[in-house]
């Protein structure tokens, strides 16, 4: 039998050289961890090397610079005219029935749409309810206006149409002039004329229009008032003056807008941006259609948002953008052809954009445009052009910040990214698998029409679609690539708060204050 001290001594000397070993051990896993991941940092950077090697050239070979505000010059919004134009744009006042704004299809924190497939302008039991749960004064959610809410963000990047249908039009657009040289055809003037009145560039052009559309602003029950009329009635709500008369087709005075219990607010405030000291201007001289619209484009032309991933890797930055963001700019980038998806065919540009009308048959949902036999369709650039070759056809939209300005097409069709990249890669599976629930919440009219009004577009020969059948790993890619593309201040309400009205200070009450469907403040 063994004496007590050498069983201690064994003891202790097994328990030493487990330390040991337990040690060794460690310090191999130690080594081993730090080798792989070593391994891996290394095979990481061989693979980013590899995709900016091809990525590169092909930025140098398209002569991107990565910023489409590039030599523009964009207003600031602490700019008095920026200030002033953004409390019009929250303003109430200049919807016909006072229930209705610029800001109700447009807010900031809706990615600068309304986050509707359809909106619901005019008429909703809640008027400063925004976004989804919005609805009619009958507690529908049948949206009146027949197309999507484009987003007003980056809007000053625009040198040739406004609207999905290019309906204002620069009549000689010139690289970072917003429209501002040649003169602007607008709805009313001819195609091919220059809108007297159109303003000074495609933004005040375009303020000009929605509180001339019944569904949008002026509401239904003013349908004797010009396009004008309604403008310049609205003007004069606002400085308190007379409006022009309006009369019926028995020359009956239907002079009906309702006046503004209070129009010294909207006086002072034009008078301390637009007045002269040393020659005061009354209202009738100050608050004019042009002004009202001048000050709202210079509010929406402010709302310049690019600084994004993308600009920075195209910049130099190597590491802006993840490796499978970089697999999906490849893919956007390179022609069918070649293997890409040919994205940037009609996509082109550091806009992302051809400015140009194509047919992609994106389902057409919602009331149309009153097209076709039954007015269930929507037909257009066609509608402006009479060319048969541009039905069915719609303006390129921009793809930056496209993250946050769905739903997606000119119908809202589309709830995801996802979705619209699989339409473009095989568009008849994307219609005949078309997921109509993704509209539910939007309440989007004429479905049992949908199917039919969409396969005419994808049927007619101006359809320019190829299939290419992406895979949903390609898919995944693409979407990667295009969430690069979303400048951070989109996403963060406490740096978009600088194009929302800090205080309401307007007497009349008319401020649109946004709320959504929990009736929490947006």
């Amino acid at each position: 039998m063994e004496s007590l001290w050498v069983v201690k001594l064994k003891f202790h000397t097994s328990r030493y050289t487990m330390k040991k070993i337990l040690i060794g051990l460690c310090a191999i896993g130690v080594a081993g961890y730090s080798v792989g991941a070593v391994a891996g940092n290394n095979k990481m950077h061989k693979e980013q090397r590899h995709l900016n090697r091809t990525l590169r050239p092909i930025i140098h070979h398209l002569g991107l610079t990565g910023d489409p505000l590039e030599n523009r010059t964009v207003p600031k919004i602490s700019s008095p005219e920026a200030q002033l134009g953004m409390e019009l744009f929250f303003s109430k006042s200049l919807g016909g029935d006072r229930d209705s704004a610029c800001v109700t299809c447009h807010h900031p924190l809706l990615g600068g749409g309304d986050n509707l497939a359809l909106p619901i302008g005019t008429e909703s039991d809640v008027p400063d309810l925004l976004g989804p749960g919005r609805t009619n004064h009958d507690g529908s959610t049948l949206p009146p206006v027949p197309r999507n809410a484009p987003t007003t963000f980056n809007t000053i990047a625009w040198d040739q149409f406004q609207f999905h249908d290019g309906r204002l039009e620069s009549l000689d657009p010139q690289q970072g002039a917003n429209g501002a040289a040649g003169g602007i055809r607008t709805p009313n003037s001819p195609l091919g004329e220059a809108d007297p009145l159109a303003g000074g560039n495609l933004i005040q052009a375009q303020a000009r229009f929605p509180i001339t559309s019944r569904e949008e602003m002026k509401g239904f029950n003013h349908n004797f008032y010009s396009d004008q009329q309604i403008r310049e009635f609205l003007s004069a709500r606002l400085g308190g003056y007379p409006g022009p008369q309006v009369f019926d087709d028995d020359g009956i005075d239907v002079t009906d807008l309702e006046p503004l219990p209070n129009t010294s607010h909207w006086l002072e405030k034009f008078q301390a941006v637009l007045g002269d000291p040393k020659n005061p201007l009354d209202a009738e001289e100050l608050i004019t259609e042009q002004n009202v619209s001048m000050l709202i484009g210079e509010y929406e032309r402010s709302q310049a948002f690019a600084n994004t991933p993308w600009k920075s890797y195209v910049k130099g930055d190597n590491w802006a953008i993840s490796a499978d963001a970089k697999r999906g700019a490849i893919l956007f980038f390179t022609s069918s052809k070649q293997g890409g998806a040919n994205c940037s065919s009609c996509h082109s540009g550091d806009f992302f954009t051809d400015e140009s009308f194509h047919n992609l048959a994106m389902p057409q949902v919602g009331s149309g445009k009153g097209n076709g036999a039954d007015g269930s369709k929507d037909f257009g650039r066609f509608r402006e052009t009479d060319l048969d070759g541009d039905k069915f056809a719609f303006r390129t939209p921009a793809l930056v910040n496209v993250e946050v300005t769905g739903p997606w097409s000119h119908a809202g069709a589309y709830a995801t990214l996802e979705g619209v990249i699989k339409h473009h890669s095989n568009a008849a599976h994307a219609i005949d698998n078309f997921d109509e629930s993704q509209l539910v919440a939007e309440g989007v009219s004429n479905l049992d029409k949908m199917d039919a009004n969409t396969r005419e577009a994808l049927d007619f020969p101006s359809f320019e679609l190829e299939t290419l059948n992406l895979s949903d790993m390609q898919v995944g890619f693409l979407v990667e690539f295009l969430k690069t593309l979303t400048d951070p201040c989109v996403t963060d309400s406490a740096c978009l708060a600088q194009w929302i009205p800090a205080k309401d200070d307007d007497l009349n009450g008319d401020q649109l204050n946004a709320i959504g469907e929990d009736l929490h403040p947006l």
